[in-house]
């Protein structure tokens, strides 16, 4: 496996981080981790800016939470200070629900697909999730 091809994306684009991405690369997953390391040198770097929900908040605190691991869950929200968070709103609900009923989306992936859209994010980055149906959205697997 190689590397999450991030080209063509300009700097200081803005991108949503479905849960995936966010968990494999913190959690220093063994094929995963390298795999999404190109996207978050660009973060690094200040050449992507990070946006995610609070729906991957809540995935990638269940972990640590779960473990009851306090350190983890503090470090992760410290890193999540300087990504824009996106949170669920009626606008984003909606929008959610229309993605849902028109392309059959489960809840969770119609609400990430909503909130990039509602952002102009330039793509939405995933792993293991179909999303070919929102013609209107980039993706990134």
């Amino acid at each position: 496996m190689g590397a999450l091809d991030i080209g063509g994306l300009p700097d200081g684009t803005l991108v949503l981080l479905d849960s995936a991405p966010v968990i494999c690369f913190l959690e220093g997953h063994p094929k995963l981790g390298p795999y999404f390391a190109p996207l978050f040198e660009a973060h690094a770097a200040g050449r992507l800016r990070f946006a995610i929900t609070t729906i991957t908040v809540a995935e990638v605190l269940t972990g640590p939470l779960g473990m009851g691991d306090d350190v983890v869950v503090r470090r992760y929200r410290a890193i999540f200070d300087s990504w824009q968070f996106v949170d669920l709103d009626v606008e984003i609900a909606e929008s959610a629900a229309r993605l849902r009923a028109s392309l059959n989306l489960k809840l969770a992936d119609a609400v990430q697909a909503a909130s990039a859209l509602a952002i102009n994010a330039a793509a939405l980055v995933t792993y293991g999730r179909d999303f070919s149906r929102v013609r209107s959205l980039r993706v990134i697997s």
